[in-house]
């Protein structure tokens, strides 16, 4: 009994100390913690001992106001309180352009709010239906400042190319602009690539050579086949992108090259579905984290449900290459990248301007398809983000839908499932859409919900201000460089090594001669490099050398939005490359020869290359290490490269090289010789 008595006691006395303990415990877990808020002139209310920012200047703390509160809770609250005009203008994303960028006069005063792009002014420029439209928009006078007060605008993409501090200081006017405004919902700023050394850097495609820090493109990244090195990159780019203010990617591309004609392949991850999806997995999980959060750079990913099976390769940006199609029944095939995204959390997916033929899917673009955006999609993939068109579907490329109106176009896009529109800057005709009854405004609050929930998400209601100062010493600091060197050097691909050629003997007098365009005024650029290799001498002219290192950068000469609709051609003779020239010079010594793959491009003009080495946007310092022994290369082909022309006018546009019918490849995918000896 006495024994008993004793347990009881001793169980009563540790239960109540165990109960006290997790009283502590919960009320640890439970007391809030007072984020940093970023403010300029919304008032800070104290309250409870904390701090909230005044946003919709009534003095009293609303629910969205609160960050204690759940995200679905704040986002009703605020939806509430916002006018149809307001919803309207935030369901837009239109790019934007600063003072300061390398389109003004350089004695402009940088770093303010300047003028905006105004999609709109192109349209009233140019024929819609035109062969050749100018593929974005010319500077407006409305600008940025008239967008945010006067038609509500919120989001932007910015296309300048400008130096960290620059970004950061508009970035920071931008959102103390947006603050001022009866609701002070902030501003999100969002971009395309900005850390890829790239041949194609029109605008809508990447930024190209920038301060940030320079990476291999992205076929590249996938050669590298470093799923850790991978998610390292993206980690650090959304490192530099939020230093200055850029908090959403127009990126990246989960499209496949099956189709070798295609002009956009530079931008994707090769042409095998399951490489490409674990690409796509670690560039989401690296700029987002594993969930949407203060340090997020959201993601768009695009272009479903996959832009690469094009008609004989011609781009949808043009009438000529609207339809997609997909001879050989691997339609699900091309989904894998997108299902990645999704299980990645990634928070938005654009539709591409093609319309599907010879399919069950009606033959509309796939931005007014509510077959795929709402059925495949949202109910049969799980996707919960935003559906963010591509620019310029209801006004420039209204596929399939060429006979509906603005109003029409408006509609039949949103009930299939559309929430942010890209390609105005004007929300006048959406907004006349709603008020004449084609869409419900119930409509309108599932797709700014679902804009505003990212918002939230990512903290920017509490502080979308960014450190300028800080922003200079993270941006393109050395230390990224160095993990990005060893990216550049990974990517590149050995495909031939005829004789134990390389690595490139000591004592060599080197030519190392980069041929860019044929018929430019200088299109042969010979390396000298800034400081001595040893071992080696590197010479003005292939007579003098004992070797040549040749880096051929062939390309379209009017590049994607120089397309006329005539048949493309994959021959190196027919991509700004001399053969003739290229056929002598590999004559004249022993040669390396490497070729810059933005495209598969068809190589059986040349002859008499004992190493071939393929390249996805690199530098010369990193083929000289390879070349030389310095570094191991590692690099495998992404994509099939064709054995010819012939083949390539032949081949089924949605099945990759690795799986099309032989004869078909020269080099296959994931090809590489990884040792030199």
């Amino acid at each position: 009994m006495k024994n008993q008595l004793i347990y009881r006691l001793t169980y009563a006395v540790g239960s109540v100390a165990m109960s006290l303990g997790l009283c502590t415990n919960l009320q640890a877990q439970t007391t809030p913690k007072q984020p940093t808020l970023g403010h300029r002139s919304a008032k800070i209310l104290q309250i409870g001992g904390l701090q909230f920012k005044d946003l919709n200047k009534n003095n009293k703390l609303d629910i969205y106001e609160d960050w204690r509160k759940p995200i679905d809770a704040r986002v009703k609250d605020l939806l509430s309180q916002m006018s149809l005009e307001e919803k309207t203008g935030l369901m837009l994303i239109s790019t934007t352009r600063m003072e300061g960028d390398y389109a003004f006069e350089p004695q402009k005063k940088q770093g303010v709010i300047g003028s905006g792009f105004n999609e709109d002014d192109l349209v009233q420029n140019i024929n819609m239906f035109s062969r050749k439209p100018l593929p974005y928009p010319l500077l407006s006078a409305s600008g940025t400042t008239k967008g945010i007060t006067e038609r509500h605008l919120r989001n932007f993409i910015l296309r300048a190319n400008t130096d960290a501090k620059t970004i950061a200081e508009w970035s920071n006017n931008l959102q103390a602009l947006a603050e001022t405004q009866p609701l002070g919902i902030p501003a999100l700023v969002a971009s395309n690539p900005r850390n890829h050394i790239t041949k194609d850097n029109s605008v809508g495609l990447s930024v190209g050579t920038t301060t940030f820090s320079k990476w291999p493109g992205e076929l590249g990244l996938a050669a590298m086949r470093d799923f850790q090195l991978t998610r390292k990159f993206a980690q650090i780019a959304a490192q530099e992108w939020r230093a200055v203010g850029l908090r959403k990617g127009y990126q990246y591309m989960a499209d496949l090259a099956t189709e070798p004609r295609w002009q956009r392949i530079e931008g994707t991850f090769g042409e095998d579905a399951d490489l490409a999806a674990k690409m796509v997995y670690e560039v989401v999980v690296g700029f987002q984290g594993p969930q949407l959060n203060a340090n997020s750079v959201a993601l768009t990913t695009k272009h479903f449900p996959g832009g690469g099976p094009q008609v004989e390769g011609q781009d949808p940006h043009f009438d000529f290459g609207k339809d997609q199609h997909y001879p050989g029944g691997m339609f699900d095939y091309h989904l894998k990248p997108f299902k990645a995204a999704i299980k990645a959390g990634t928070s938005a997916m654009m539709p591409y301007y093609a319309k599907p033929i010879n399919t069950a899917y009606e033959e509309v673009g796939f931005a007014y398809s509510k077959a795929i955006i709402t059925n495949l999609l949202r109910k049969k993939l799980g996707f919960k983000g935003i559906v963010n068109s591509d620019t310029g579907p209801i006004e420039m490329m209204p596929w399939g839908v060429e006979n509906l109106s603005i109003l029409q176009r408006y509609q039949k896009s949103l009930e299939a499932g559309v929430d942010l529109y890209s390609g105005s800057a004007d929300p006048a005709l959406l907004l006349e859409t709603v008020q004449k009854g084609l869409v419900s405004e119930k409509r309108i609050d599932e797709s700014v919900a679902r804009i505003l929930r990212e918002r939230f998400a990512m903290g920017l209601f509490e502080n979308p201000y960014v450190d300028v100062e800080k922003a200079q010493k993270i941006v393109g600091n050395p230390d990224f460089q160095k993990a990005a060197d060893i990216a550049l050097r990974k990517s590149i691909v050995v495909l031939k090594n005829e004789n134990h050629r390389l690595p490139i003997a000591k004592k060599t007098k080197l030519y190392f001669e980069t041929y860019m365009e044929s018929g430019k005024n200088n299109p042969h650029r010979i390396y000298q490099p800034a400081k001595p290799i040893e071992g080696y001498e590197f010479v003005g002219t292939p007579d003098e050398a004992d070797q040549i290192v040749l880096w051929l950068m062939p390309g379209a000469a009017a590049g994607l939005f120089g397309s006329t609709g005539a048949a493309i051609d994959l021959r190196l003779s027919k991509n700004m490359i001399d053969v003739g020239y290229v056929n002598k010079l590999l004559s004249s010594k022993p040669t390396t020869l490497c070729i810059n793959f933005t495209s598969p491009w068809v190589i059986n003009e040349l002859s008499n290359y004992p190493a071939l080495l393929a390249t996805f946007g690199t530098t010369p310092e990193a083929i000289l290490d390879i070349v030389t022994g310095k570094f191991q290369p590692s690099g495998k082909l992404p994509f099939t490269i064709p054995l010819s022309q012939e083949v390539v006018e032949k081949n089924l546009s949605d099945v990759p090289g690795h799986l099309k019918q032989a004869p078909y490849a020269l080099y296959k995918f994931g090809e590489g010789i990884t040792v030199l000896k």
